[in-house]
């Protein structure tokens, strides 16, 4: 009876065995592999202490990797993956009399790297460029498509399906011509890349390279900023600061044009500060902006406020004139913000008792006396200039004279004198107050 039981169990201990030896390959069954990658197939058995393997390919085709045995696991490693991998591969196992055998499809595929993006030639604004963006080392590369965009919106696309298969990596390209605008500064190219290969399972995909638009153009929008005003009192100070736009950055210079058409350099700073300003300073400022794309300039045009000075007057026809005639006041004086002249009479009381601003007038018997130019620029102090007029009245004959003058050149010649003293007082009689340059009142200024 124990002989009967003892068998039985070895029977069902072998039938149990012969159950449990079972194979599988890891990883899972379509296997994508990167070309240049490292790729290991595992296949193991349970149920067997030392099982036998071997590998083999559909068609008998190499195995193109090598084969390590460890227990009860055989390692098919690839290193690296080559498009000679592309196949599915067998593995068997055997246990005494039983044998076990699967199989796994390997997938090859190249997508390595983003996108480049490569531009033929500097960009320069109006001239012509070609952009080309590349993808490197693609397979399969009849599967792939490109897309070139700026700022989102697609300027070039292409799909390489029509161009067939091949056996190799290869790297595909998408060229663009196009020439630049002002607009397109700064802008983003990008590049995109797809190998959409539904029956395999990889990341990425898509790739794609974004690059921005450095663009070269001449300085551009040129503006000149001066503080407190392009209008400085004389003895202050200015700062005038020049901002020029390009690429590459633009160099800044400062020239001065004088009045007289004379040019001179000043500096190379952006900031121009003049303190302690002077007449001779004011004048056109020039700032320009350079790089060999171009130049563009943007002037100043500096006032200097000065008082006025160097005020004189001339009179015409004569400081000495009869009641009735036209005179003519003539005066000039200094300031670069054109000054106000006002001409005025000195009563000896220092009092203005006559203002006008006509420069020509018909003097009266009151107009004798000092009369006097006033600069005004009302920003600065004025300047003022004085002229004596003497102007003689003219009286009617009268009948008294000549009867003195008849009993007086009756006289004997001791009388001569007093005629000429008489004469002399009568027509100084007729003089209304002529003031001499001495003993004139000094205007107010």
């Amino acid at each position: 009876m124990g002989r009967i039981i003892s068998s039985v169990t070895v029977l069902l201990l072998g039938f149990v065995t012969s159950k449990a030896f079972d194979i599988k390959i890891t990883p899972d069954y379509n296997v994508p592999a990167q070309i240049g990658d490292k790729l290991e197939l595992t296949c193991s058995t349970t149920g067997c202490e030392s099982p036998s393997f071997s590998w083999r390919t559909q068609m008998d085709n190499p195995l193109g990797g090598s084969v390590t045995n460890v227990g009860s696991s055989s390692i098919l490693t690839m290193d690296p993956v080559g498009i000679e991998n592309e196949h599915e591969y067998l593995c068997s196992a055997c246990c005494g009399s039983q044998k076990e055998e699967r199989s796994i499809r390997v997938d090859v595929y190249s997508f390595p790297s983003d996108p480049v993006i490569e531009i033929s030639t500097p960009l320069n604004v109006g001239e012509k460029a070609n952009i080309t963006c590349m993808v490197p080392k693609v397979y399969p590369s009849e599967r792939l498509t490109m897309q070139l965009k700026k700022d989102g919106s697609v300027l070039s696309m292409k799909e390489f399906f029509g161009e067939g298969s091949t056996v190799t990596t290869e790297t595909k390209s998408l060229p663009l011509t196009f020439i630049p605008t002002f607009e397109d500064i700064g802008k983003a190219i990008t590049c995109v890349a797809e190998l959409p290969i539904d029956e395999m399972e990889f990341e990425p995909k898509k790739r794609q390279t974004s690059q921005r638009l450095s663009v070269n153009y001449g300085p551009r929008n040129t503006t000149v900023s001066v503080t407190p005003s392009t209008t400085v009192k004389e003895g202050g100070a200015v700062t005038m600061t020049c901002t020029s736009y390009g690429n590459p950055s633009p160099k800044i210079s400062w020239t001065k044009h004088s009045i007289s058409g004379e040019s001179q350099f000043l500096s190379e700073n952006a900031t121009l500060t003049i303190n302690n300003v002077k007449a001779e300073d004011l004048g056109l400022y020039e700032c320009e902006g350079v790089n060999q794309f171009g130049r563009e300039k943007k002037t100043v045009d500096l006032t200097v406020q000065v008082p006025p000075q160097n005020t004189t007057e001339l009179i015409s026809p004569s400081d000495n004139v009869d009641e009735g005639e036209n005179i003519t006041i003539m005066s000039t004086t200094y300031s670069n913000s054109p000054p106000q002249t006002v001409p005025q009479k000195i009563h000896p009381s220092n009092t203005t008792i006559l203002s006008s601003q006509n420069d020509t007038s018909t003097v009266s018997k009151n107009d004798t006396g000092i009369h006097h130019e006033t600069g005004n620029n009302n920003e600065t102090r004025n300047n003022t200039d004085g002229i004596e007029i003497t102007v003689v009245e003219m009286v009617k004959e009268t009948d008294f004279v000549i009867p003195v003058i008849v009993v007086l050149s009756c006289l004997s010649t001791v009388a001569t004198p007093a005629l000429a003293i008489l004469v002399y007082r009568s027509r100084k009689a007729k003089i209304n107050g002529s003031y001499s340059p001495v003993n004139a009142p000094k205007p107010n200024v």
